[in-house]
């Protein structure tokens, strides 16, 4: 297979701007890290706030996109865990220091050097994107590249805060986006009674 040294990605240059298409170089692999060629990519409410400038480590110019769902084709020396051809999801939290009291006790999303996908290194609005390899996740064969993509940022974030809410036949949604879109489909597949929470002006269901 040819090198690949370029990708076209949709790049955001700053707060407020649109999005512009551009061929983006790419460096070498690190040797924990992986190439993938992007098959989906979620758009989440975070890529939204990203492009309005309400995140405040965002660096720019940057690849928004945490949702993404692709193809392994080329690892770094000691990404082992991984072949060609591995289809992998890469979510929002793209690596972390893995020496702070969080990363030791399992808390890695609440390291404070952690790296985040699609807003402090490029993310998966491209056609290729360099990972960690650490952080990648295998994927179910049962769904589709597109069906798979949500569950990397809505899936997970919300699948913790149902884990966390406990076994009861009532569970409460407070907003219903895209993560309480899932939850809701899980809770009633469980027989759980389900109420949703919102503001007034919000759009009826």
């Amino acid at each position: 297979m040819a090198i690949i040294q370029t990708t076209r990605a949709m790049r955001a240059r700053g707060a407020g701007r649109a999005l512009y298409l551009e061929d983006v170089p790419l460096r070498p692999l690190g040797e924990h890290e992986i190439l993938v060629k992007v098959a989906a990519c979620g758009v989440c409410r975070t890529d939204l706030h990203l492009v309005d400038g309400e995140l405040p480590n965002a660096r720019y110019p940057v690849t928004p996109g945490h949702e993404v769902v692709g193809y392994v084709v080329a690892c770094g020396e000691h990404a082992s865990t991984w072949e060609i051809g591995s289809r992998v999801g890469l979510p929002w939290l793209a690596s972390t220091c893995r020496e702070c009291r969080y990363c030791r006790s399992g808390l890695e999303n609440l390291c404070e050097r952690a790296q985040f996908t699609g807003c402090t290194v490029d993310g998966g609005f491209a056609e290729y994107v360099i990972a960690d390899s650490r952080y990648a996740l295998n994927l179910p064969p049962q769904y589709s590249d597109a069906e798979a993509a949500p569950l990397l940022c809505a899936g997970l974030i919300g699948y913790r805060a149902y884990r966390a809410a406990g076994d009861g036949a009532r569970l409460g949604l407070y907003g219903f986006g895209a993560a309480a879109h899932l939850l809701a489909q899980i809770a009633v597949a469980q027989r759980r009674e389900v109420f949703a929470f919102t503001r007034p002006g919000d759009v009826d269901a």
